[in-house]
């Protein structure tokens, strides 16, 4: 017995040393990762830039100290971190080089046409970039194409097929369930009710598709055709013949890349192409690092200020209470309240409002749409304009002193739609559930909903609309896009009938916008600033620019270490477990927060440019 215990003894206070040492194991690697965060790098001569370009691409960067601390990369990229880095590459003379690895990224095409538009600008200090990949996606190959050494796995690929949209349309599903949408909305081109209300698309959809695919997928043909010294009869033939089924040769072939090499010929690559021996080798750094040095230069101490209000996501009431990774909210009475609180703010001289959104809740969007001319009351606003900014999302815009687009962002959809799906045959007839109910007044019971507790409740209503009802709501949604309209005249200082002869829910890119009055100009956030800080009569060194919503400290994010990290995991895995099927995913997720009266464009929208 005394053996027993005197070996469960041993097994205890083993346990306990090894709990205490991996203990101080961690709080020793925690602590060297906080001091690292904290201390700004030092560049050594020969450094080069090394962007791998994998994950997603969004507009703001969030750091996760976790995958840090396991020395992992995050599912995504921020687009601010990267353009502060390249900008700080172009300037410093230690910063020889550029090297774009691409890793299977997904972005939108704006998105990519800043990003590539500022490694142009890095170009134009006479530095190098080398780019490579074991395969290259369309948009990977669009944003490389510039590069001054352009490799690719002797077994890879170049995916040059042309470019396709379209949507997922599913009336007869609805018809099979016993479940009835019911449609009300102001504009032609209003395609978002589609879907549950046809089975292919409507002329008008498709002709507005067809403009926009075929004046983005000319805009990522002009470019590459720059880059790579060839036509765009030339890049529209190779298209055709589907390149990334063509054999590797036929790339140099056809000029689409310079070289064929394996990933470990890569650094000797490098090393010739900034002029090293091979004996001599470079340092590396990442966007990160490169962006600290950036931001550590910074020292402006007027207290003067210019604010980057990021706006991202579906525009919403008020945020769900539960949400997915992946999905983003931009909730109305959050933002207005910051913007109210920026108009205040007498330290700060302008606004820059970055939006990326294909719009939501009409109620929504009035309330930042409010705040927005509050801001411009006593400041400049000016618009910057990602991927999207469209219907709600050109709503919140449309106020702006000044607009600034990417040729290929969506924006425009100006109308107004609300969808209301019935479920009184899937009730009543294939499930055998009755609603019963008595009331005081002719219609107090027309939005009564479907209960169908043992399946979940789903968001349906009881029966349909009479002919009265059906009435009311209509002119409901045509007060609202009268509203819309006058939003927008107002903003652009166009009269109604000229905003209308434009709207109708017509999406457009920012190239056409332009020509329309929609937007004022094309360019980037960089310009959007510019333009901001020559609104406010600033000059160049006279301010500090500031990004919000305040993004979280990394003692914040520590506090939630578990619950983000968790969620940019499952995000990555659902990324790459459910591929193009992923965006499927986060329409079933927007669908289900919907409420109200939306101007937005569709829910569901395919692009492979």
């Amino acid at each position: 017995m005394k053996q027993f215990l005197k070996y469960v003894l041993a097994t205890v206070v083993g346990l306990i040393v090894a709990g205490v040492l991996v203990t101080i194991i961690y709080v020793v690697s925690l602590a060297a990762l906080l001091s690292g965060s904290e201390q700004v790098p030092t560049l050594k001569d020969n450094t080069v830039l090394v962007i791998r370009l994998s994950g997603s691409l969004d507009d703001r960067t969030q750091d996760n100290p976790l995958g840090e601390l396991l020395g992992k990369e995050g599912a995504s990229l921020g687009l601010d971190q990267l353009i502060e880095a390249i900008g700080e590459a172009k300037t410093n003379d230690k910063v020889k080089a550029i090297y774009l690895e691409a890793q299977g990224l997904t972005a939108g095409t704006a998105s990519l046409q800043e990003l590539r538009t500022a490694l142009a600008d890095f170009q134009s200090a006479d530095k190098p970039i080398i780019a490579y990949a074991n395969s290259y996606s369309q948009g990977e190959y669009f944003l490389c194409s510039l590069a001054d050494s352009l490799a690719l796995n002797p077994q890879g690929a170049v995916t040059w097929s042309g470019a396709i949209g379209g949507g997922v349309f599913f009336k007869d599903a609805l018809d099979k369930m016993g479940i009835e949408a019911q449609i009300f909305k102001v504009g032609t081109y209003k395609s978002a009710v589609e879907p549950f209300m046809l089975n292919d698309m409507s002329e008008a959809n498709r002709e507005q598709l067809d403009v926009y695919v075929g004046e983005s997928w000319a805009q990522l043909v002009g470019a590459v055709a720059e880059s790579r010294g060839l036509t765009a009869e030339q890049l529209n033939a190779l298209a055709d013949r589907v390149m990334e089924l063509q054999p590797q040769a036929s790339y140099i072939e056809e000029k689409l890349i310079d070289k064929l090499a394996y990933t470990d010929e890569v650094p000797a690559l490098i090393r010739h192409t900034i002029g090293l021996e091979d004996d001599e080798d470079y340092k590396a750094i990442t966007p990160k690092e490169l962006a600290a040095i950036a931001h550590s230069a910074l020292k402006s101490t007027s207290g003067e200020s210019i604010v980057v209000y990021y706006a991202s996501g579906n525009i919403v009431d008020e945020a769900p209470s539960t949400s997915i990774p992946g999905v983003s909210y931009i909730v109305g009475d959050d933002v207005a309240s910051d913007l109210q609180e920026l108009a205040d703010d007498d330290n700060v001289k302008a606004v820059v409002l970055r939006v990326n959104s294909p719009g939501g809740s009409a109620y929504a969007s009035e309330q930042i749409w409010h705040a927005v001319k509050a801001v411009k009351s006593q400041k400049p606003i000016v618009v910057s304009m990602s991927d999207l900014a469209a219907s709600g999302g050109y709503y919140i815009s449309c106020a702006a002193d000044w607009i600034v687009a990417e040729p290929a962002t969506l924006t425009g959809s100006i109308g107004i739609l609300g969808i209301i799906p019935t479920g009184e045959k899937l009730a009543e007839e294939t499930l055998g559930v009755h609603t019963r109910v008595v009331k005081t007044n002719a219609h107090s019971d027309y939005d009564l909903p479907v209960m169908l507790p043992f399946i979940g409740g789903l968001p349906l209503a009881a029966k349909p609309f009479d002919e009265e009802v059906q009435a009311l709501l209509q002119a409901y949604i045509e007060r609202g896009y009268d509203l819309f309209v006058s939003r927008c005249a107002e903003g652009r200082s166009l009269s109604d009938d000229s905003i209308r002869s434009i709207a109708e829910g017509r999406v457009w890119t920012g190239e056409h916008a332009l020509t329309i009055g929609l937007v004022d100009q094309l360019g980037s956030l960089d310009e959007a600033i510019a333009k901001a800080q020559d609104l406010a009569g600033l000059e160049a060194d006279s301010y500090t620019l500031l990004s919000y919503p305040a993004e979280k400290s990394f003692w914040q994010t520590l506090l939630t270490l578990g619950e983000e990290t968790a969620d940019s995991y499952a995000d990555a895995q659902m990324r790459q477990r459910l591929g193009t099927n992923y965006d499927l995913f986060i329409y079933m997720e927007q669908l289900r927060t919907i409420s109200g009266v939306q101007a937005r464009m569709p829910f569901f929208y395919y692009t492979n440019l």
